[in-house]
């Protein structure tokens, strides 16, 4: 932790990886998109390590189609159909954050997603999971999605809370960057869907955890 860590006023949440373990749902739909194609599936922590990137990183992990092949937009949307009828089936909140919110409701602590992750996906999703948080932010709302700072800037003004005082956590480095733009508190999580190439200690956050849990004990510590 860094001096700059100082007590939360409302925390706001990115959502896959993050708040809500989706991978096995969007798994579920990558592999059926190479069903599609007649391919056999990949193993899911492959899948896994991608998911934060959206959806065009999983077309290109599925199939090899990068973004300026003709066929890559066809073949996302097809995966996005097949995740829009299933987006709950396996996603759950990451255990201990499954808790924590719950306590949240008695101390009265405010919180918040943002999320690059469209509103169409993301509603029904926290609908599944009885998620209310005071502020949601998806990624067709605002003219800019993260790593800008403006969507975390809208969260932080619904919730009322001045956004020095928020903390944002994330599983990707864009969080940690939408953090450091937007003023707040830039908490990085290594159980979320990193890549196994990456190191997320070298994101620009001011505190790391690398499990659930002790994110959650300093939630309730502070």
């Amino acid at each position: 932790m860094t001096a700059r860590l100082a007590p939360a006023e409302a925390v706001i949440f990115d959502l896959d990886g993050t708040l809500v373990d989706t991978a096995p749902d969007l798994a579920r739909a990558t592999n059926a998109l190479r069903a599609h194609h007649g391919l056999a599936p990949l193993p899911f922590e492959r899948i896994r390590g991608q998911v934060s990137n959206g959806g065009s990183a999983l077309v290109t992990l599925a199939l090899g189609l990068t973004l300026e092949d003709e066929h890559h937009a066809p073949a996302r949307q097809w995966l996005l159909d097949a995740y829009e009828q299933a987006v709950a089936v396996e996603s759950r909140v990451f255990p201990p954050l499954d808790a924590w919110l719950d306590e949240r409701e008695v101390i009265e602590l405010p919180w918040g997603i943002v999320t690059n992750k469209p509103r169409r996906y993301t509603e029904p999703l926290l609908d599944a999971l009885r998620l209310a948080p005071g502020a949601l932010l998806c990624a067709d709302d605002l003219a800019v999605k993260k790593p800008a700072p403006e969507p975390l800037w809208e969260a932080a003004r619904r919730l009322g809370v001045a956004p020095e005082k928020c903390w944002y956590v994330g599983d990707h480095i864009r969080d940690m960057q939408a953090a450091r733009a937007a003023g707040m508190v830039g908490v990085a999580v290594g159980y979320g869907y990193i890549a196994e190439e990456e190191d997320y200690r070298q994101w620009p956050a001011d505190v790391w955890f690398e499990d659930c849990a002790a994110l959650v004990e300093t939630l309730r510590a502070r």
